[in-house]
C-alpha cells in the first residue's frame, strides 16, 4: 500500500494542466451501453474509478480500446448484471442501471459502495424507473429491474441528485414518449452528458436547468465527444496556490464551472485572473477567513469543502463551514486537528479558528476529497507529513503528486 510524504513550506509556482473530469467521464462511458454503434471519447483521465468502470463494462461484453482517447463498442451485451465485487468500490456504478433497462429491458445491479461520506440513497433512481413503468425489486443486495419498454413520465426528484438525473436522463432517451425531470441537478457534468447523448441522436432540452425534457427515440448511434475538465481538481490546485503563498496558472479549466469558488477565494484575498486557456491564481498577502456553505450547483461544491477547510485552518480569523449535501463529510476534521488545526463540529457546521501554523504528522485519508485536504495542509505544514491510505486519492486525481512536484512541492509517493 502506498503513502504520500510531504515536506511542507514551499510556495507553488508554474503551470498545471487540468485532467478530464472523473464525474463527467463515468456517466459518459456508461452511455455507450445505449447504442450498438462505436463511441469515441477524448480526455479520459487515468484513474482507478475509470479502470473499475472498464472492468464493469467489459464484464457485460463491451469492447474498449485506448487510453486518454477510448473507443467503446457495446454492439453485443452478453449480460445485464453489475456484480458486487465490481460495484462495491464505486457508487457511480449505479449509472449502468438506466441504460441497461432502456436498451436491454432488464438489469441486475448490486447496491453500490464507495466513499463513506453519506447515505446517497438510490431510492430516487428506483422510484423514477418505476414511474416510467419498470418493475423493480431489491433482492439479495441487488436492484433487479425489468421493462418491455420504458414509458415517458413526469419525474420529480425530492432532492437534486446528480447520478439520479444522469441515470434517468439516459434511460429516457430510449423510452416511449416524453420524460420531464423536475428538480433536476444542474452540474456541468450533466450538461456534458446531455451533449454526448444528443450527439448520439437523443432529443434533450434543458440540461443545466432544473427542468430537463427528453423525448425518446427508438435507437441511438455512435458518437465522438470530449470530457470536460475537472473543476474539482482545478479548485484543489487553486486553493493550494493560496495556501502556499504561491502563484500558478491553472490550464485547461473552464472558469464558468468555477464561479462559486472563484468568488469565495477572492473574498479570502486571492487574485484570480482569466488567461488564455485557463486562470492565473495568486495568493493574497493575508488569508481572510470566510464562511462557506455547500449547496448543489451553482452553489459551492461539496467536493471542495474539505479543501477549503484546510485553507481556512490557517486563515486570519474564524470561519464557519456548513455542509448541506452529505451528512458524514467531516471525517477529515480529526486528521487536520492532528496537524494543529483548531476545528469544532457543531451539527452540520465546522467552526474553524485560524492558527499561525500547521505541523507535520502521520495522517490517514478517509475518503477521496479528504485525501486532497490533507495534502493541502501538508504543503504548508512545518516538518514532514505522511498520508496513508492514499488509494482514495487515486480514484479522483490523476498523478497528483507529480503535478504538485512540478509546481515546486516537496512531495513523493512511497511504498508503505
Amino acid at each position: 500500500m502506498d503513502k504520500i510524504v510531504v515536506h511542507g513550506g514551499k510556495p507553488l509556482h508554474g503551470d498545471v494542466q487540468i485532467s478530464g473530469a472523473k464525474n463527467a467521464a463515468l456517466p459518459v462511458l456508461t452511455a455507450a451501453l445505449l447504442t450498438e454503434g462505436t463511441c469515441t471519447f477524448h480526455n479520459i483521465p487515468d484513474l482507478v474509478d475509470i479502470k473499475t468502470t472498464y472492468k464493469l463494462l467489459r464484464n457485460m461484453g463491451v469492447e474498449i480500446e485506448g487510453d486518454s482517447t477510448v473507443q467503446i463498442s457495446a454492439d453485443k451485451i452478453i449480460n445485464s448484471v453489475a456484480p458486487y465485487d465490481l460495484v462495491k468500490t464505486m457508487r457511480a456504478s449505479i449509472l449502468v442501471l438506466g441504460p441497461l433497462v432502456a436498451r436491454m429491458g432488464k438489469a441486475r445491479v448490486s447496491l453500490p459502495g464507495g466513499c463513506a461520506i453519506g447515505a446517497r440513497p438510490v431510492n430516487l433512481h428506483i422510484k423514477a424507473l418505476q414511474d416510467m413503468g419498470a418493475s423493480v425489486e431489491l433482492r439479495g443486495g441487488y436492484i433487479e429491474a425489468t421493462a418491455d419498454r420504458l414509458k415517458g413520465a413526469n419525474i420529480y426528484f425530492d432532492l437534486p441528485t446528480v447520478t439520479g438525473t444522469e441515470n434517468i436522463m439516459m434511460a429516457a432517451t430510449l423510452a416511449e414518449g416524453t420524460t420531464v425531470l423536475n428538480n433536476a441537478a444542474r452540474e456541468p457534468e450533466i450538461i456534458n452528458l446531455a451533449d454526448v447523448l444528443k450527439g448520439m441522436g437523443a432529443k434533450i432540452n434543458g440540461a443545466g436547468t432544473d427542468v430537463i425534457t427528453i423525448t425518446g427515440v427508438t435507437s441511438l448511434t455512435g458518437t465522438e465527444a470530449s470530457i470536460i475538465p475537472d473543476r474539482i481538481e482545478a479548485g484543489t490546485f487553486m486553493i493550494a496556490a493560496g495556501m502556499t503563498q504561491g502563484d500558478i496558472n491553472v490550464l485547461g479549466c473552464n472558469p464558468q464551472h468555477l464561479e462559486a469558488l472563484i468568488n469565495k477565494l477572492r473574498d479570502t484575498g486571492m487574485k484570480i485572473t482569466p488567461i488564455d486557456g485557463g486562470l492565473k491564481v495568486a495568493a493574497g498577502r493575508k488569508i481572510h477567513s470566510v464562511d462557506v456553505k455547500t449547496l448543489p450547483h451553482p452553489g459551492f461544491p461539496t467536493d471542495l469543502q474539505a479543501q477549503i477547510m484546510a485553507y481556512m485552518s490557517i486563515g486570519s480569523g474564524l470561519s464557519v463551514i456548513t455542509e448541506t449535501v452529505f451528512e458524514n463529510r467531516f471525517m477529515h476534521v480529526s486528521e487536520l486537528m492532528r496537524m494543529g488545526a483548531d476545528i469544532t463540529i457543531q451539527g452540520g457546521s465546522a467552526i474553524v479558528r485560524g492558527v499561525p501554523a500547521l505541523y507535520g504528522a502521520q495522517t490517514m485519508a478517509t475518503d477521496l476529497r479528504a485525501s486532497a485536504s490533507l495534502i493541502l495542509a501538508a504543503l504548508v505544514a512545518e516538518g514532514t507529513t505522511e498520508i496513508s491510505r492514499v488509494y482514495h486519492i487515486d480514484r479522483g486525481y490523476e498523478n497528483i503528486e507529480k503535478k504538485f512536484s512540478a509546481l515546486g512541492a516537496d512531495i513523493q509517493r512511497m511504498k508503505q
